[in-house]
């Protein structure tokens, strides 16, 4: 079938694109950023400013952009894949000599109008370039170690990037979203095992480098790692924070505090508690009901993701559309884990519900790629 014929028979025009969108996901994404403003909102003391204003619009750019990018056929994303993660690349390298320098770490450009993250922008386009590559490659050749070495070196050269920040949560991220995508498209499974068995040898060599000339991790990370296994060992300097936001936990019980109630944020116990931590506020005010609300929506998000990706009989969009969901859940599944003691602190945010600009940008546009796979899918 020609690309005219398919465009002819398959392709949604006009005004039809906008009824073809998955409007379920489009309404959950919405609800999972409403938490957050009302969470912000909270956090400031009942005030719009400074965060929950500036977050609102933010969503709502946000979501334009998902709209936009829904209507553009999903062949034109297939085909600027290797550019954007070019660009990608090349801003990370920017960062290395233009960046801006922010609580210990250089991981933005500032362009005036706002300060750009690229290792977040990287999520997207690492997944986007690893989803064409998958389709462009003959299935007969996805386990060869020739063609299993081209994606493992596009994913090692943004993750060696971003560790250089430092930033050890999102190369993390980078390093599960791509295997998994690389398990998703059909890598054989003995890849797996022998990167498992390499991992049990690299977490040794972390420990063993502690204190040597090639120590592999900073001191501060080093300290994460303590404070992990044991956060009573300095609840006042390096566990201040996970245990603090233990006691907001559990202090929310069932049904919570109650909104603009809880006493940890309110009185500055709690730090970071409009960004990375903020999961242990919503816990604290609205108690358990609160915080397996917002499980509940994050599953579901996941979950239309899915099904749209296997009703899709374009592999590269099931790809794209299967690693964006992968990706949104190791998001989620990271920060709660961190915030309840259960994975060390690594600095990752709560999508959609932290506070943060190329964060909510980047995750619209990479729920516009999966809207636009759905909506030009063939049917």
């Amino acid at each position: 079938m020609s690309y005219l014929e398919y465009t002819v028979k398959f392709v949604p025009t006009g005004s039809r694109k906008l009824l073809y969108l998955n409007w379920p996901l489009a309404l959950l994404l919405t609800a999972t950023a409403g938490i957050g403003f009302l969470m912000l909102y909270s956090i400031a003391g009942g005030s719009y400013t400074p965060w929950a204003e500036p977050q609102i619009k933010r969503f709502a750019i946000g979501f334009a952009i998902m709209l936009t990018i829904a209507m553009v056929p999903i062949w034109f994303w297939r085909s600027i894949a290797g550019v954007a993660y070019a660009t990608s690349l090349i801003l990370l390298i920017a960062v290395e000599f233009f960046g801006f320098v922010g609580m210990g770490a250089q991981r933005w450009i500032d362009l005036g109008f706002m300060r750009l993250q690229p290792s977040e922008l990287m999520k997207v386009t690492l997944i986007l370039m690893l989803a064409a590559y998958y389709d462009w490659l003959n299935p007969t050749l996805k386990s060869r170690l020739f063609w299993v070495i081209i994606p493992l070196l596009l994913i090692a050269f943004p993750v060696a990037l971003v560790l250089r920040q430092p930033d050890l949560g999102t190369s993390i991220l980078l390093l599960a979203a791509g295997g998994g995508l690389m398990f998703l498209a059909g890598v054989h499974w003995a890849y797996f095992a022998a990167v498992v068995a390499s991992g049990f040898g690299l977490i040794t060599c972390v420990f063993k480098s502690r204190g040597t000339s090639w120590q592999l991790l900073e001191d501060y990370q080093y300290r994460r790692i303590d404070t992990f296994i044991n956060p009573a060992s300095d609840p006042l300097g390096a566990g201040y924070h996970i245990t603090q936001s233990k006691i907001a936990l559990g202090s929310g019980g069932w049904t919570g505090r109650g909104f603009m109630q809880g006493t940890q944020s309110r009185l500055n116990f709690l730090p970071e508690k409009h960004t990375d931590f903020i999961f242990t506020t919503l816990a604290e005010e609205f108690g358990f009901i609160g915080a397996f609300s917002l499980l509940t929506l994050y599953t579901l998000i996941v979950l239309f993701c899915v099904v749209s990706a296997l009703a899709n009989k374009d592999r590269f969009s099931s790809l794209l559309t299967l690693g964006i969901a992968l990706n949104f859940f190791l998001f989620f599944a990271v920060n709660m884990s961190m915030v309840m003691g259960l994975a060390p602190v690594v600095g990752v945010p709560l999508p959609l519900v932290s506070y943060g600009g190329s964060a909510m940008l980047v995750l619209m546009l990479a729920f516009g790629l999966i809207q636009s796979a759905h909506v030009h899918r063939p049917r």
